[in-house]
């Protein structure tokens, strides 16, 4: 049965909020050179806040 949670899934990255990127190069032992990147929308958790959360500042 699935779970049910109150955080939301981010839906830019869908919860994926990490993904490793291949430089190209490699280490001498032969293992490719990776970054690691967040998602720029929930900075890495994977979950957003819901709408009615969100405070409005200003006019």
């Amino acid at each position: 049965m699935p779970q049910h949670t109150r955080a939301r899934v981010c839906r830019d990255c869908d919860g994926f909020a990490t993904a490793a990127i291949t430089t190209g190069t490699r280490h001498r032992d032969g293992s490719r050179v990776t970054l690691r990147v967040d998602c720029r929308a929930c900075k890495g958790t994977g979950h957003t806040l819901p709408a009615h959360v969100l405070v409005q500042v200003g006019r």
